[in-house]
């Protein structure tokens, strides 16, 4: 597989409508998408030569994405108020080239601003997922 543009990994919210629309998160410079798998140890007094053994299917999966960036886009910056102050849920896609969309809930875990007086504002999110999220390869 080629290199991919850091650029073509899109976080994007979704407008809460019936169909939902999602728009990209303005201005997101820095991406990072994190998926993660829980492992639990069935390991006993009877595991063959006392070999760890991980039950399979057992663990609690999860994903977190963090993204830093500058303002740009007013209206994507106000779902995303929204979405931190309400601490409810809201729908996400993540896209990540030649890997895959990844869809679901998740919550703003973290929002911080940020700028220097002779620079422009930015701004830094973190997202927990919240449920079930649906993958679509590309």
């Amino acid at each position: 597989m080629a290199g991919q543009k850091g650029r073509d990994v899109l976080i994007k919210i979704g407008d809460g409508g019936a169909p939902e629309a999602f728009v990209t998160v303005a201005g997101v410079r820095a991406k990072t998408i994190s998926l993660n798998a829980r492992t639990v140890d069935g390991t006993s007094g009877e595991s063959a030569g006392a070999w760890r053994e991980l039950i399979a299917g057992a663990g609690v999966k999860s994903a977190s994405v963090s993204g830093a960036g500058v303002f740009k886009d007013a209206a994507s910056d106000a779902l995303i108020q929204q979405a931190f102050f309400a601490q409810a849920a809201r729908s996400f896609r993540l896209v990540i080239p030649d890997f895959g969309v990844l869809e679901g809930p998740f919550l703003v875990e973290a929002l911080d601003y940020s700028g220097d007086h002779d620079g422009e504002a930015a701004f830094a999110i973190t997202l927990a997922s919240a449920g079930a999220l649906a993958f679509e390869a590309l």
